[in-house]
């Protein structure tokens, strides 16, 4: 067997796997680093990748290099929890609001382990750490507007304060993983390096060969479950196994069946490696093929020995095909990942030339202001939600963003500034009138403080507003003091008019009374018994100014009796009339009498026009008969219209006799 005959040459080609296969993950050495964005790991992945025409056509010139990235290669595959870290479902977090962030922090750390998410976190962390830097410069901002001191500026919230406390707990949870790691990878090491030993025992042990062979097999099964181990014992660690192990093959040789055997296994099982790689290169998603091609590499590279000469060039050129439908698919995705960075950068671009011309806008009323802040809010959420851009112009970009805003919420501070000196210079005039209010809440001289009272309250409707945090204060303070005075001045009055208020309660009671009377057939009697009720009702007396609407409703119920009275209902407008004159009359004040009689004229004067308009009618009815039912209707109406004249021409005259 020639010595060339060993495990690097197996399949007839030293294989150098693209470099692409660099981790996604960040190393354990820097875990807690912050995480770059999607953009530098697309522009990293471009740049390490490698044609792989390129890699099945050359052959490893560079040994060294070639081992290197191999190692690499396949303790990032070893580590079992690298597939893990990429089960974490990738989110938008640059598009997620404080609020947001601080519950998808809380929810890896609750659902996830903690090792599989440190990526996730740092960007999290990255994201709301921008983003409340935005909110303290806005706030600083406005602290500074409203007259504070820059040096006594402080500001957090509850969002805060929750989110640092989520990000202590993975703290101090990932430093106790990587300390347990570390235990783990230094007896990782030593197991390595036991099997090793133990592989180099094999040549020296007199012993059946198949029996051999078999204790080989298990010492591979253990070094292949054995764990990871530190990076930087891995290369020698590695190179040393790969040595031995080839020893143990050129050891091998010396029986042809054991090797032809343990070739056909190998062969068989890189079949099924290339059939994987195959399904791989047709899934859409790039990203899952991609992590488990470097699943199937690592595989082919070291749990697998050689296969026979025959095969080799035929098996390794499959693969590469496969590995390259892969890469390539995956180097078009990110190219269309660029291309939407490029779409996601003009809409940026557009929201803050929004804000821009939103902030140069020089309407300065409080109402406008208030609609170009909500404006402002849904671009800002716009802006998040727009998607990342080129890592090339994130910073920039993050920037002139950053710098619209800051633009707005100047104008937007120096407005309500000055506002707020308008509110101030409110708030020293509303004071003014409450000490004037104070001072005169007990005063007694009804006359002259009720009239000083209702204009401080004019006076307080026409001043402006004042800050918002001492509007209710003041209100308050004012109307207390108002109400205290004029409840006292109402009491003072009421027990002035008690006796209106006495007699308002006596007319309720009468008014009653009549409502429920029952009238008999003697409508003299009853005239008499209503006449009594109208005479009771004067002699009461008064009532208050605001209570006098019970007079109407008497009358109106006189009035109804007298209705359902059964008697000539000439005779008995007159004795209602007669009622009513009662009512009238007031020595004091003749103005309801004096209306009642204008009343009186204009309505005789209105009969007497209907009934000359009534009379003309006849003469158009002159050749007709006298018993023509159209003419004696006009009669019958002239009739009723005198005798509906004399009745009025009744009643003025017992308004003239008022007056005497």
């Amino acid at each position: 067997m020639s010595e060339n005959d060993n495990l690097q040459e197996a399949d007839g080609k030293n294989e150098v796997e693209t470099t692409e296969t660099t981790q996604i993950e960040e190393s354990t050495q820097n875990a807690d680093s912050e995480a770059t964005t999607e953009n530098a790991e697309v522009e990293t992945a471009n740049t390490e990748s490698t044609n792989v025409d390129q890699d099945v056509e050359t052959e490893a010139t560079d040994k060294d290099h070639h081992d290197e990235i191999e190692a690499s290669n396949a303790e990032d595959a070893e580590d079992e929890s690298n597939a893990e870290r990429h089960e974490v479902e990738e989110k938008d977090y640059h598009a997620m609001s404080m609020d947001e962030l601080a519950t998808e922090l809380n929810r890896l750390l609750k659902h996830h382990k903690i090792q599989t998410i440190s990526k996730h976190v740092n960007e999290i962390k990255s994201e709301f750490n921008a983003k409340f830097s935005e909110l303290l410069e806005e706030k600083k901002e406005e602290f500074v507007a409203e007259g504070g001191n820059e040096i006594d500026f402080y500001y957090s919230n509850d969002t805060k304060k929750l989110f640092n406390s989520l990000y202590k707990d993975y703290k101090q949870s990932i430093n106790t993983y990587y300390k347990e790691r570390e235990q783990n990878l230094k007896q990782n090491l030593e197991n390595r390096l036991q099997i090793i030993e133990d592989i180099k025992g094999l040549l020296s042990v007199e012993e059946n060969m198949g029996t051999t062979y078999k204790n080989f097999k298990e010492l591979q099964e253990k070094w292949r479950n054995a764990g990871p181990i530190p990076r930087d014992k891995y290369n020698n660690a590695w190179n040393t196994y790969h040595h031995h192990v080839e020893r143990f093959y050129d050891f091998l040789h010396l029986n042809n069946d054991l090797r032809d055997m343990d070739f056909k296994h190998n062969y068989d099982q890189k079949i099924k490696i290339i059939e994987r790689a195959e399904e791989l290169a047709q899934d859409e998603n790039t990203n899952r093929s991609f992590r488990e091609l470097q699943v199937l590499h690592k595989l082919w590279k070291e749990e697998l020995g050689p296969v026979g000469k025959e095969h080799r060039e035929e098996i390794w050129e499959r693969f590469s095909n496969a590995t390259k439908a892969i890469h390539d698919k995956r180097q078009a995705y990110f190219a269309d990942m660029d291309k939407a960075h490029e779409k996601n950068l003009e809409r940026k671009e557009e929201i803050i030339a929004q804000i821009a011309t939103i902030a140069e806008d020089k309407n300065n009323s409080h109402s406008a202001w208030q609609k170009k802040i909500k404006e402002i809010e849904a671009l800002r959420e716009a802006f998040f939600k727009a998607g990342k851009v080129p890592i090339k112009v994130n910073e920039a970009t993050w920037a002139k963003f950053k710098d619209a805003v800051r633009t707005f919420n100047r104008g937007k501070n120096g407005f309500y500034k000055d506002l707020k000196k308008d509110q101030y210079e409110n708030l020293k005039k509303k004071k003014e009138l409450i000490q004037i209010a104070e001072d005169n809440k007990d005063n007694d001289d009804f006359k002259t403080v009720t009239p000083l009272m209702k204009k401080i309250q004019n006076d307080w409707k026409k001043i402006g507003h004042v800050p918002r945090r001492d509007s209710d204060k003041i209100w308050k303070q004012f109307k207390n003091a108002c109400n205290h005075y004029f409840d006292k001045m109402h009491a003072a009055r009421k027990a002035e008019d008690q006796h209106l208020f006495d007699a308002f309660d006596k007319k309720v009671k009468l008014l009653d009374t009549l409502k429920t009377m029952e009238l008999t057939e003697d409508p003299k009697a009853d005239i008499e018994v209503l006449k009594s009720k109208i005479a009771e009702w004067k002699a009461i007396g008064h009532v208050p100014q605001s209570k006098r609407y019970i007079d109407g409703k008497f009358y109106k119920a006189i009035d109804d009796s007298f209705d359902k009275l059964k008697m000539d209902k000439a005779k008995l407008e007159m004795i209602k009339f007669d009622s009513k004159l009662e009512n009238l009359a007031n020595p004091d004040d003749t103005r309801l009498l004096d209306n009642e009689y204008n009343f009186i004229k204009k309505r005789i004067d209105e009969i007497k026009s209907e009934i000359n308009q009534l009379e003309n009618n006849l003469q158009f009815f002159s050749n007709v008969k006298s018993d023509n039912p159209l003419v004696k209707d006009v009669h019958k109406n002239i009739a009723k219209h005198k005798t509906d004249l004399d009745t009025w021409k009744a009643k003025l005259s017992k308004v003239r006799g008022m007056y005497n």
